[in-house]
């Protein structure tokens, strides 16, 4: 809420004095109470006569003005653009005695205020109106919501388009590598997995990504009975941001299934090294290396996994990849540029 000026101004007492000497003195302490308690609101009263100047105010945002409004018109103390609004609002309520109601911004030091205003005639016995009555509130911290709110609606609506393309890429890669309809399920489910699972990473941190040592223990260790054993981590624990650390989850993802199926994950003893190195400050390498049994079938075949390690990973980041299968050892260097992580 801005803030609003702690006295009532002497337009108030002048207005008070003024009242007709059949009020009742109860009444009047009864009015003067009801005017203070306005101070600890962000309710602001303002009383002009039928030529709109201001005969008394209470209340009176310090953006609006920082001393007595008696005297005054809307145009010397609001912006002239609501100002002009403001008026022609009070004309019509003025000359018609119908009430109105719009909403103003308020430049001030504490930046933009936000006030509902409602007008309404202040009509004698016999209806005619001598003044308006402006009440204005002060509505800047749920208009500040709100737009905090819809801010967050088109990020979470553009995350959650990026989101189904990265799920519609892998769904036609995956059948496009699939033999039957078993094998497409039982893949395409366990990189949905690869996928929730980066993106828990990156949800509990308000969008902001994930380190890449949550990554690989998040994405292998759902594999491995014991991370600690199977895993050696080196190297630099860089930041990434949201997608490249939903595309690296995905490549770790296939670089531990194929482990598990014919690498080193698939013994007993077997162990993965996995180390983060940068590169002159313009980018880091994630570096994957294992030692795999020489009987390794499918070694040399070109299977999804393959395609995304090589091509889909690294487009995704505008980075490189390199994927080497010798007949005793596989590494895969993936090259990562600025503007996809933070090592500090």
């Amino acid at each position: 809420m801005c803030p609003q000026q702690g006295e009532t101004t002497t337009g108030g007492q002048r207005a008070v004095g003024a009242m007709n000497t059949h009020t009742a003195e109860s009444g009047l302490e009864t009015g003067q109470t009801l005017m203070r308690a306005l101070r600890h609101t962000g309710i602001s009263l303002i009383y002009q006569d039928s030529s709109l100047f201001v005969v008394w105010a209470q209340n009176v945002p310090a953006s609006w003005s920082e001393g007595d409004l008696v005297g005054m018109t809307d145009f010397e103390f609001l912006p002239a653009a609501e100002a002009e609004r403001v008026v022609a609002a009070k004309k019509r309520v003025r000359d018609t005695g119908d009430a109105e109601n719009l909403e103003i911004r308020v430049s001030g030091g504490n930046g933009a205020c936000w006030y509902e205003i409602s007008i309404d005639a202040d009509k004698s016995a016999n209806d005619e109106v001598n003044g308006v009555i402006t009440t204005a509130v002060d509505v800047t911290d749920r208009k500040r919501r709100e737009q905090t709110l819809r801010a967050l609606l088109r990020e979470v609506s553009h995350r959650s388009k990026n989101l189904l393309a990265i799920i519609q890429s892998i769904a036609t890669q995956t059948g496009r590598y699939s033999d039957s309809i078993d094998g497409f399920l039982a893949r395409f489910r366990g990189r949905l997995q690869s996928l929730a699972s980066s993106q828990d990473l990156v949800t509990s941190s308000n969008w902001r990504g994930a380190d890449l040592r949550e990554l690989v223990l998040g994405q292998v260790g759902r594999y491995v009975s014991d991370p600690a054993r199977h895993l050696r981590i080196e190297g630099l624990n860089p930041y990434l941001n949201p997608n490249a650390a939903l595309h690296v989850g995905l490549a770790l993802h296939e670089l531990t299934v194929n482990s598990v199926s014919y690498g080193a994950l698939s013994k007993a003893h077997g162990v993965v090294t996995i180390a983060a190195e940068a590169n002159d400050g313009a980018s880091f390498s994630l570096t994957w290396r294992e030692t795999t049994p020489s009987h390794s079938p499918a070694a040399g075949e070109k299977r999804f996994g393959s395609v995304a390690l090589e091509r889909v990973v690294p487009a995704s980041v505008n980075g490189t990849a390199k994927l080497s299968i010798g007949k005793t050892d596989l590494e895969y260097r993936l090259t990562i540029p600025t503007g996809n992580f933070d090592l500090d």
